[in-house]
């Protein structure tokens, strides 16, 4: 199971939010770059980099730093925010990016996705975002009359087979992971055979030993951002957990 650190875009800087919302910001570094090197020197296999002012514009922002970032890194980079569009795959297919992510044009522009699959089919990560029960899109703005297993039943009919859940309710709080409401939305989509990172509440190392026992539901990884930032955690000790049994 991998373990994949978060860089969030915003305004160029390095922060990361409480739930998502703007007002509860904090900026962890003003080199996005270095930050990102700084996890693959530490070990990351994968990272996961969000352009938060793509997400909120719908359209990709930081070209220039999401470049750079790639140059930088050997490791594979999982980038969202902002992907709307099959000319915004393409162009990030270019400069190298791994995997994809998608969400909100699943619910808005179902054919432009089609179209996106059709091409980029094994990069592409649909996000399925969670808050309170039901599927937010729009950075995670808006909020869609689809429950998790509703809207991964349109992800498993477009062809897609890889899926980040996160959970809204818990990301950024430093509260720990809901681990039976993890368990519960797992259990609703397991017959669909996806690969599932997780991601949402990560706080202490007690957070990964939990997430760690659902593999068998096909989880594949999990994203920590605050909980490294702000050291509540310790990277080096959450790979010697995944690597255990690996």
């Amino acid at each position: 199971m991998l373990i994949i650190p978060a860089v969030d875009i915003h305004h160029g800087k390095c922060v990361r939010l409480t739930q998502g919302r703007l007002d509860q910001e904090t900026i962890y570094s003003n080199d996005p770059v270095f930050v990102a090197r700084l996890w693959q020197t530490r070990g990351a296999k994968m990272l996961h980099l969000i352009d938060l002012d793509g997400a909120y514009t719908g359209c990709v922002q930081h070209w220039e730093l999401i470049t750079k970032i790639r140059e930088s890194l050997s490791i594979p980079i999982q980038f969202g925010g902002g992907v709307r569009k099959l000319s915004t795959v393409e162009k990030l297919n270019k400069i190298g990016i791994d995997r994809i992510i998608i969400s909100t044009i699943v619910v808005s522009n179902p054919e432009e996705t089609k179209k996106i699959v059709k091409k980029f089919k094994n990069k592409i990560v649909v996000a399925c975002d969670v808050k309170e029960g039901k599927i937010s899109i729009g950075g995670w703005k808006d909020i869609v009359p689809l429950n998790l297993k509703e809207f991964v039943q349109k992800v498993v009919d477009l062809g897609i087979n890889k899926i980040i859940i996160t959970d809204i309710d818990k990301e950024g709080m430093l509260e720990g992971v809901d681990g039976e409401k993890i368990k519960k939305y797992l259990e609703e989509i397991k017959d669909f055979g996806l690969e599932i990172i997780l991601s949402g509440g990560v706080t202490t190392i007690e957070d990964i030993k939990k997430i760690k026992e659902l593999e068998t539901y096909g989880v594949k990884g999990v994203i920590i951002g605050k909980a490294l930032y702000a050291e509540t955690i310790s990277f080096e000790e959450a790979l010697k957990i995944t690597n255990k049994s690996s």
